[in-house]
């Protein structure tokens, strides 16, 4: 095998550390794009989806195709923990100092927001697991249509 080759497959791991880019789908439950094209799906790219927000960006199709860009954003409760505390051991000498966050366990709520280049608004709610990267929800824009929105 080549050297070369060797490199690059022992740096390919490298390569996917940093912000996660995720995708979200929009499927049509009402409007003019359902009467066009029902069984389209729209995808929404969105970036940190590891984070509490992100941003998104997207295409709506005919009957006005245009692009839309916005944001994201998760209410994701965190519990922090603190200890500390006395140690006499050899190891530990003068103390032991911990800080944790940890997600809460449950579901959470969000919000996605993009204005498009034409003007027309996308708005949606959704809810998520704690810790996850998936969720489900509902959008609306300002033509009349209704989507289902799922991630």
């Amino acid at each position: 095998m080549d050297v070369r080759a060797l490199i690059v497959l022992a740096l390919l791991p490298l390569a996917a550390c940093g912000e996660k880019d995720g995708e979200m789908q929009l499927y049509q439950i009402a409007g003019p794009i359902n009467d066009i094209a029902p069984s389209s799906v729209i995808n929404v790219s969105a970036d940190n989806i590891d984070l509490a927000s992100g941003t998104v960006a997207f295409k709506l199709p005919e009957p006005n195709p245009t692009k839309c860009r916005g944001k994201w954003s998760s209410v994701r409760p965190k519990v922090t923990t603190r200890e500390r505390g006395l140690s006499l051991t050899l190891r530990d000498t003068g103390g032991r100092y911990k800080n944790a966050i940890e997600d809460v366990g449950g579901v959470n709520n969000g919000e996605l927001y993009a204005v498009c280049a034409d003007g027309t608004r996308v708005q949606g709610n959704f809810i998520s697991g704690s810790g996850t990267n998936s969720g489900t929800g509902t959008a609306v824009d300002t033509r009349g249509n209704s989507y289902k929105l799922l991630f």
